[in-house]
């Protein structure tokens, strides 16, 4: 049976992780608090803390499970099934950044590190990528998100990371002075790449200001198109689109407003579009999804110039995992129905910069705002502006927009650039290159934002470097992780005297 002391230590050891990922969770939109992540992370630090490998995965997977089931409750929406399955995948990747951590001497910075690697692998796979959810969303209004010039959303990940652990070496009685200094430099650290961000390049001064209009059509806010016919969408963006006052260089309208074959024709969408083009003497670009033969479509946005031609398009390359695609199809569909995706989106290529008589525009359709790499491709090829075409009609509730316009800003202060996000029914925003949302519809009710909006041409830091500066830092957090523990010690002095008997 066991004592008293050890009922409170396991208790301890599964307590502490599950309230650090449910502070991380609540440090995210739309809770919104950012210092919650920063405890939550030393929760976990604390929790590994003289723990075995089998104890530290389990920890980290305790705090993933805590941090999207909360942070990642409106996929609930779509599927059971899928929730459970996100949640449990994304939880898995923390599992392993404790367990690979060393315990010891390198505990704290080789936690710091493994996080910031799991984080890229969350970019990257499975199926692409899947980084929804993560903690340096919560940062997008807080102090750190600047550093996101220095080093985009995976500095901003490792910097909370830092000041967590940092934390939780400072928050302590008793212990020794090596843990005293490793909290004390990781403060300091954290306020110097603060203060770096703020003073680093924002993207330039404005080369030339656009009148733009972003159209929100408005109204039921359901999760498919049996809800929300498209008719329905395309029909409520026309009619808000007349209370736009020209003169106006840009109009942006969301993505997939143009459902061609549910109702809607492309040779007749085509020319109503352009005739809005042409009598607006703008720059029009709209969301399509165009069937392609019977098993694909197409997922593209396409800009109708002043003369009221087709000038540019751009077919969106980060496909929605089980939402616009099903992976290995063959498999799932011996397990699942899958009747809500019945047809996969094709692929698309290129930089996503387009070129149109308004400006040279960076396009990220919806998903891809969660990239990174997306939106510094789109600007290395010459974007002055980015535009975030989204459709959120598929969620009822708050969380998911809320999230999206925090990815929207990360990627404006990342490039340097002002941006533009259009939804069907909401959130539409105007958000300037520092972050600033300066104008936001609400959820539902139709509404066009018209701003003046400046173009940029400078570079940011990340832009310049991309993600590889803090890929390298973690790793070398990771490799002065072990090199302080026993062996490692036990190595380095075994080199050291090899060299000194030469």
């Amino acid at each position: 049976m066991a004592s008293h002391e050890q009922l409170l230590t396991r208790a301890r050891s599964t307590a502490l992780p599950l309230v650090g990922g449910a502070l991380i969770a609540l440090s995210l939109p739309p809770f919104g608090f950012w210092p919650l992540a920063i405890l939550g992370v030393a929760a976990l630090a604390r929790a590994i803390e003289d723990a075995s490998w089998p104890a530290r995965l389990g920890a980290g997977f305790l705090a993933g499970l805590a941090q999207f089931a909360i942070g990642l409750a409106w996929a609930w929406q779509f599927s059971a099934a899928g929730f459970f399955a996100l949640t449990l995948v994304e939880s898995l990747f923390f599992a392993a950044a404790c367990a690979l951590t060393p315990p010891g001497k390198g505990r704290a910075i080789g936690l710091v590190g493994w996080l910031t690697l799991a984080e890229i692998v969350r970019e990257l796979w499975p199926f692409g990528g899947l980084p929804l959810g993560g903690i340096d969303l919560g940062q997008a209004d807080g102090p750190l998100v600047y550093t996101a010039r220095l080093g985009g959303s995976l500095l901003v990940s490792a910097v909370v990371y830092l000041a967590g652990v940092g934390l939780g070496e400072l928050v302590r009685w008793g212990v020794s002075l090596r843990r005293y200094v490793f909290g004390a430099a990781a403060m300091v650290a954290v306020i110097a790449v603060s203060v770096a961000g703020n003073l680093a390049s924002d993207g330039g001064p404005p080369v030339r200001v656009i009148h733009i209009a972003i159209v929100q059509g408005g109204g039921v806010r359901g999760l498919s198109q049996i809800q929300v016919p498209p008719t329905t969408v395309y029909d409520a963006a026309l009619k808000a689109t007349r209370r736009i006052v020209p003169p106006v260089d840009l109009v942006l309208w969301p993505e997939d407003v143009v459902a061609v074959g549910s109702g809607i024709s492309l040779a007749g969408a085509e020319r109503q579009l352009g005739a809005i083009s042409a009598r607006l003497h703008t720059t029009l670009v709209a969301g399509f999804t165009v069937p392609v033969g019977t098993t694909a479509f197409r997922n593209e946005m396409i800009a109708f110039g002043p003369s009221g031609r087709i000038v540019a398009s751009f077919e969106k390359v980060h496909r929605v995992p089980f939402g616009e695609y099903i992976p290995l199809r063959w498999l799932f569909k011996r397990i699942a129905s899958l009747s809500g995706v019945p047809r996969d989106a094709v692929p698309g290529t290129g930089s996503g910069m387009i070129k149109t008589p308004a400006a040279r525009l960076a396009v990220l359709i919806s998903y891809e705002v969660l990239f990174p790499d997306r939106g510094r491709s789109g600007v290395r090829a010459g974007g002055e502006m980015i535009l975030v075409p989204t459709n959120t009609s598929s969620y009822s509730n708050s969380q998911a927009p809320t999230q999206e316009l925090a990815s929207s800003q990360l990627q404006a202060i990342e490039e340097g650039r002002d941006v533009l996000q259009a939804a069907p029914t909401g959130f539409s925003a105007v958000i300037s290159n520092d972050g600033s949302v300066l104008a936001r519809s609400s959820l539902g009710p139709a509404d066009v934002i018209e701003a003046a909006v400046p173009l940029r041409r400078g570079a940011t830091l990340y832009n310049t470097f991309g993600d590889l500066p803090v890929t390298l830092l973690a790793a070398a957090a990771v490799i002065a992780g072990y090199l302080r523990t026993e062996r490692g010690l036990s190595l380095l002095r075994r080199r050291r005297a090899r060299r000194s008997g030469a």
